[in-house]
């Protein structure tokens, strides 16, 4: 076996990780679930749901990739047992990530031409919400600014991952997720200045039993562990490469552990960033991408030096949007070399092409193919995408990884538990295989079903 690239330090490994799952999704998601589901109630909730859910299922696909040192491509031909047919299932899941980055790509575009708007002053003092939704259905209806913003995101990015691991994807990724941090701490830091405060940070973290009982604790409950599961984007490969690359001097429980907090630390800043500025200035906190594309676009055009505080909040999130796409990206140029056997550069260029050819139907669903409804409504061929995604491949990927893992026939659960407990950490014990076979698919599955259910029948 070839010998593979590994991270130049753990601080690398654990923010490139920790970037794969930060996303749109901590920013615009999490913030208004938990003020709607009940604020600090929900918070615990969500953190005990983090540790049953999300550290299982981050230990699966770093114990697959660490031990096969290969990505999903070749992974289950490595570990399965002879003769078995676990290796078919990479044929679904691999399209995942491709899926995935043809919308996200989209959206991550519209995230540098807000911020590069607002340094130019496009949102002057005084814009109404009326004017900030003129403006972002103005870009929706132009296809080839979109076309133009989402090739020059995905071509910095496919230019980062052209590097390599370490002189490319690392040494890119891991000072941009320092400077996220510290633009997200400075925010939050900022945030304690403003009149709505005390208003919105209420709003958000003190304990409610009055919202956690309007929308039903069931569905409290239901919201919680589908925010661990989604926002960790476990299932398709993406963290299960960054395995390949890891070192075996600390247990993949400690690993799983930090990504964790991380990604967390980001969604609970998130709201000490949205809430009281929306609290300060009137503003209805939304859900989805209108929370940052209309209602924090009229807060920071409203605030005094609004053009510098809104460049400084989407070039926050154009970059955790960016190290999700390099992470992502890095994750499918490996898949296609250990596919098909090629050069880390041939694959740069083909994936680029393919992936920019998959974004155009996005691109269109907003304007000359507005007329399509895929899932009825309003929907778009975004909401397609996604539901591709978020409500099939991730929970399916994610029920096979974990059976694949535990069955005599796959990797096995001796295997399993080998792999995660080499190196310095907390240990996965040999009782635990009771719950990774029996009760985390069933857990997995419930997940899924509601999700159909509220799409389809709620």
């Amino acid at each position: 076996m070839a010998q593979r690239e590994q991270f130049s330090s753990r601080l690398g490994f654990l923010l490139i990780a920790a970037g794969c799952a930060i996303g749109l999704g901590n920013v615009w998601r999490f913030p208004y679930i938990t003020g709607q589901y009940g604020g600090a109630i929900f918070v615990i909730m969500y953190l005990v749901f983090l540790l049953l859910i999300g550290v299982p299922l981050l230990t699966v696909e770093l114990s697959i990739g660490r031990s096969a040192r290969r990505s999903m491509a070749r992974a289950f031909e490595i570990l399965e047992q002879p003769n078995t047919k676990w290796h078919w299932n990479k044929f679904w899941i691999i399209p995942g990530s491709y899926i995935l980055m043809s919308f996200y790509g989209v959206i991550t575009g519209w995230l540098l031409y807000y911020c590069l708007r607002s340094l130019t002053g496009f949102f002057p003092q005084g814009t109404t919400t009326e004017t900030a939704v003129v403006k972002f259905n103005d870009l929706l209806a132009d296809p080839y600014i979109m076309f133009i913003c989402m090739m020059t995101v995905a071509g910095i990015s496919f230019t980062i991952v052209a590097f390599g691991l370490v002189k490319g994807v690392e040494r890119i990724t891991k000072p941009m997720m320092i400077v996220l941090f510290a633009l997200l701490f400075f925010m939050a830091a900022r945030s304690f200045t403003l009149p709505g405060f005390s208003e919105g940070i209420s709003y958000y973290l003190n304990p409610s039993w009055d919202n956690m009982k309007r929308d039903g604790f069931m569905e409290a409950v239901w919201a919680a562990m589908g925010q661990v599961f989604f926002t960790l984007s476990i299932g398709q490969g993406s963290i299960e490469i960054f395995g390949t690359y890891m070192d075996k001097r600390h247990s993949l429980i400690s690993e799983s552990i930090l990504i964790c907090c991380l990604d967390t630390t980001v969604a609970l800043l998130a709201g000490f960033v949205i809430f009281p500025a929306c609290f300060s200035y009137d503003v209805e906190p939304g859900q989805g991408p209108s929370l940052l594309f209309i209602s924090l676009t009229t807060v920071f055009a409203n605030m005094d030096g609004g053009w510098f505080w809104g460049a400084l909040f989407f070039l926050f999130m154009l970059f955790a949007a960016m190290s999700t796409l390099i992470a992502v990206f890095e994750s499918i140029i490996s898949m296609s070399m250990d596919l098909f056997a090629i050069s880390r550069l041939k694959s740069v260029i083909c994936n680029f092409i393919v992936i920019t050819l998959m974004s155009i139907p996005c691109i269109l669903g907003f304007n000359y193919w507005s007329d399509i409804h895929p899932l009825g409504g309003n929907s778009t061929i975004l909401d397609l995408q996604d539901f591709l995604v978020s409500n099939n491949i991730l929970p399916l990927g994610s029920f096979v990884l974990v059976l694949f893992i535990t069955a005599k026939t796959g990797m096995t659960y001796k295997k399993y538990r080998e792999e995660c407990n080499i190196g310095e950490g907390p240990k996965v014990p040999t009782w635990m295989y009771y719950y990774m076979r029996f009760v985390l698919p069933i857990i997995i599955g419930s997940i899924m079903a509601v999700g159909y259910y509220n799409i389809f029948l709620a």
